[in-house]
């Protein structure tokens, strides 16, 4: 982590990658502790982007009224190819000097968080991340803003898809999002019940899962679900619904959860989370040390330079991927 002797007047926070659910109550979180410390709070409207664009507001404690509920990002989201470019940053760095910014706070995942480590490597603008994102795949944090709502929202769809399945005695692949990460995928595997698990960091084939459903059959199972991680693009359910058909002749039905993972009202353990780094996230820069995420691990707050959650692989546990498997024969 870096250190710095600028003291904090104003800060800007902004939200940058997927949305998160949750995010609106580390915004919240910030804001309301910033002012509290007397530090004027701004919001940059639409990640980067909104630096290039020069879109910013002033937030006051009134407008975070309400908004702890809400899914979503009042202060919008998304990706901003301009930024991999020095040019366009040295531009965000120009724009961020106009205004009078003494820190950062941006909320999102490792590609914003790579942005954000850039931006103190090449212009020493103090800024502080907090982790958010639905796939848990930032190393240096137990938990990622986002994620324990989404395992509940798939949660909820595979607990439904079951009345199904077992009504038709039928077999259904669960699609969930997770394109590098099985993080998602694993957890709801063993919460919902799963007869398998399809993760990238654990390939396991299609022949073996045949060979599970088969056994179940034979001990008058009579219906099944399967998860996976969407991989390098939505719609991996389909292709392995393909082989199944072909390598055992059993029709599996597909259901893609896609995005409604990423909506939705925070649960509560996303909030009270958030609320503690986007908090945290304010305190580092007040003292004054930055270039660092913030995060938890053991239920202790931790800062983490940002060159270690960007460079470090988060690894899936195996454990859950054994105990869904023993529990599910």
């Amino acid at each position: 982590m870096a250190q710095f002797s600028k003291s904090m007047k104003k800060i800007a926070i902004f939200t940058s990658g997927g949305d998160a659910p949750g995010m609106n109550a580390a915004i919240r979180s910030a804001v309301r502790v910033g002012i509290h410390s007397q530090v004027e709070m701004v919001g940059v409207i639409g990640g980067y982007s909104g630096f290039l664009e020069q879109q910013c507001q002033t937030l006051t404690p009134r407008d975070m009224a309400n908004i702890i509920q809400r899914g979503g990002t009042i202060l919008k989201t998304g990706r901003c190819p301009e930024f991999l470019r020095p040019e366009y940053r040295k531009k965000a760095a120009d724009f961020i000097h106009q205004q009078n910014f003494d820190g950062l706070i941006c909320i999102g995942g490792d590609g914003s968080f790579t942005g954000a480590h850039l931006l103190w490597e090449e212009f020493k603008i103090p800024i502080v991340g907090v982790p958010g994102t639905i796939d848990n795949d930032i190393w240096g944090t137990e938990m990622t803003v986002g994620f324990d709502t989404a395992i509940n929202t798939a949660l909820e769809a595979i607990d439904k898809i079951r009345d199904t399945a077992a009504s038709h005695d039928r077999l259904f692949i669960v699609e969930v999002m997770g394109r590098n990460s099985g993080f998602i995928a694993a957890h709801v595997g063993l919460a919902g019940g799963a007869e398998g698990i399809f993760v990238p960091e654990n390939p396991i084939s299609v022949e073996k899962i045949i060979e599970k459903i088969k056994n179940g059959l034979s001990r008058g199972k009579t219906s099944s679900i399967l998860v996976t991680a969407e991989g390098q693009k939505p719609g991996r359910a389909y292709d392995l619904a393909e082989q199944i058909r072909k390598k055992s002749g059993f029709d599996a039905k597909v259901c893609i959860l896609g995005h409604q993972q990423r909506g939705g009202s925070p649960s509560a353990s996303d909030r009270i989370l958030a609320s503690r780094l986007g908090a945290a996230a304010v305190t580092s820069l007040i003292e004054q040390e930055c270039d660092v995420m913030v995060g938890v691990m053991s239920s202790q707050i931790v800062r983490v330079p940002f060159a270690d959650a960007v460079s470090k692989e988060k690894k899936l546990d195996k454990d859950h991927l054994n105990l869904a498997a023993i529990l599910s024969t």
